[in-house]
């Protein structure tokens, strides 16, 4: 699953998730990630017949195991000093990750 960040005029943070579906093109090996909703695959799938879904990537899952968080600071390490920075702001809520 992916979180996609939605912003908007309100005081809180909206996060949608998105399931991947890992595909690979059956005549040229190519690979790619899709991020996309259950219909829109669907038709997807049907305007793309060369493709199919790629199961050396696994079986469908609820997404990756561990803590979002950890990763999300380990995969961008500046992410914290944003997070502090915006929690000077007037009236902000939002928290540095511990």
């Amino acid at each position: 699953m992916r979180h996609l960040l939605l912003s908007n005029k309100y005081p809180y943070t909206l996060f949608l998730t998105m399931p991947v579906y890992p595909v690979k093109n059956l005549k040229t090996g190519e690979t790619q990630e899709l991020v996309m909703t259950v219909a829109v695959y669907e038709q997807w799938r049907k305007d793309n017949p060369d493709w199919d879904k790629d199961w050396s990537q696994g079986c469908a899952g609820v997404g990756e195991v561990g803590e979002w968080q950890e990763k999300l600071v380990k995969k961008n390490p500046g992410w914290n000093e944003v997070l502090r920075k915006a929690s000077k702001m007037p009236g902000a809520t939002v928290k540095p990750f511990s």
